[in-house]
């Protein structure tokens, strides 16, 4: 794993972190990261971008690498091997710098002009997640998340509808209930319920996949999420609630 650039300690310190995993996603990039760029100018704060390329075999990390040329708030990871959203996801945590991190999808289905509406909402919780409204999937991916939802959602009781939204804003605290699990991008608001922290469900645009193709099978929507889900139901009933008691919520400094 490569870090490009490594942070300068003359760098403000940041209060936002963005992590974004790609993989193969060479042709949506520059859009993306196009109009995050004018969305993080929007939210008005010391933002860093982190950006995982999870080892691509197109040009995903020369197109990241270039970007990150003219936008001195980008970071570059680079996996020297596929592992996985999950594993990217991971990789990308690991160097957070802020007290809030917020996640989306590479494919640039998750409009980046969402994270201003959770940024003026973080108050509410210590976690929100976007719920797509108007999914511009094909149907069967649809159909597979829907029936994904409802039983997850039935097993671990965590009261989100859509926990296949990659759109998160959340603290930094809340990764220590974040257990490194291969499916683990499925998993994080329950994870979070589990850990006794805040989670609220915020209604988000979904737009349809302008290049590419998506990386989900059958396997990684559906069979591997169902049997981590049962492993889940034990798992997250064992879990340390990290979050503070009534009274002693979090403050969001200055």
């Amino acid at each position: 794993m490569s870090v490009f650039p490594f942070p300068t300690s003359d760098a403000p310190a940041p209060r936002l972190s963005v992590v974004i995993p790609f993989y193969n996603e060479s042709a949506n990039i520059p859009q993306l990261l196009s109009e995050l760029r004018t969305d993080v100018d929007a939210i008005d704060v010391p933002t860093e971008v982190i950006v995982v390329d999870d080892g691509s075999s197109d040009s995903t990390l020369a197109v990241l690498q270039e970007i990150a040329r003219t936008w001195p708030i980008l970071r570059v990871i680079a996996l020297t091997r596929n592992g996985g959203q999950a594993i990217a996801l991971w990789r990308g945590f690991e160097q957070v710098r802020s007290p809030w991190i917020a996640t989306l999808d590479g494919d640039g289905q998750n409009p980046p002009h969402e994270l201003v509406n959770l940024w003026k909402l973080r108050g509410a919780a210590d976690m929100l997640v976007g719920a797509r409204q108007g999914r511009q999937d094909h149907l069967g991916r649809k159909v597979m998340s829907r029936i994904a939802n409802g039983v997850r959602r039935t097993l671990l009781r965590d009261g989100v509808s859509d926990s296949g939204c990659a759109l998160r804003l959340f603290r930094r605290e809340v990764l220590g209930s974040l257990p490194p699990f291969r499916t683990l991008y499925s998993f994080i608001p329950a994870c979070a319920v589990s850990g006794g922290w805040r989670v609220q469900e915020i209604p988000v645009e979904h737009r349809p996949r302008k290049a590419g193709i998506s990386n989900y099978t059958f396997k990684k929507m559906a069979i591997f999420p169902f049997l981590d889900t049962l492993a889940f139901c034990w798992v997250l009933r064992r879990m340390l609630r990290l979050a503070p008691p009534k009274g002693e919520e979090l403050k969001d400094l200055p």
